[in-house]
């Protein structure tokens, strides 16, 4: 048996799951650009709930890079320690904003590459930027899209940057940021990884794993 889906299987896959999932979108809460940027480099190793729960107190005063830029490392630092791996955060959230403000005007870049530049700013955070705050097509590759796009059979990597560009293969450009948020919401609530909920799953007959059980 073949441990990919075809092109047919994988529209159909997906066009399963937006039906389930017809309310997926980013869950980190945010205003601005800059806000998900911030929120976006807070969730490494951390849960969106968390997350939200700590910026829903900075960005009632803190929410803009000159906020940021001009404070202490250590105030920075005590904000988000809840996040985990506070240190290296700080010092990213910090940097970034003090690049935001002096080469790019105080705005946040529009494009994956720009965004990339800023300190701290992988692949996925800047994915997530520019897809859910520019309409940048993007599939940021987190360790949901990771698992259940393996585990369906949409693609075969062993990790994250080549999963990212056989998903891009297998789907369709312009669907490329719903099926990123569809695969999260289904990681979250049907294919987790521990005890994957595979008797219920709406997909199940076209899951590779769940096939090969």
């Amino acid at each position: 048996m073949s441990n990919l889906l075809t092109k047919e299987e994988a529209d159909l896959c997906l066009d399963i799951l937006e039906k389930n999932y017809p309310d997926a979108k980013c869950e980190l809460v945010h205003v601005t650009p800059f806000e998900l940027l911030v929120a976006t480099i807070l969730s490494a190793q951390c849960t969106d709930i968390r997350v939200n729960k700590v910026t829903s107190e900075i960005f009632k005063t803190y929410n803009k890079p000159e906020d940021f830029a001009n404070m202490d490392i250590k105030k920075l630092e005590n904000l988000i320690r809840e996040c985990g791996l506070f240190r290296n955060k700080a010092k990213n959230i910090k940097a970034s904003s003090k690049v935001i403000l002096e080469d790019y005007a105080g705005k946040v870049p529009n494009t994956i590459n720009e965004l990339m530049k800023l300190p701290g700013v992988g692949k996925k955070t800047a994915n997530v930027v520019a897809s859910n705050c520019f309409g940048v097509p993007a599939i940021a590759v987190d360790t949901h899209v990771f698992r259940v796009s393996n585990r369906i059979g949409f693609v075969d990597e062993k990790n994250v940057s080549d999963t990212e560009k056989a998903l891009q293969k297998i789907i369709d450009k312009d669907r490329w940021t719903k099926a990123h948020h569809i695969f999260i919401f289904h990681g979250r609530r049907t294919c987790t990884a521990r005890n994957p909920k595979c008797e219920v799953c709406s997909v199940n007959e076209i899951c590779k794993y769940y096939g090969e059980k």
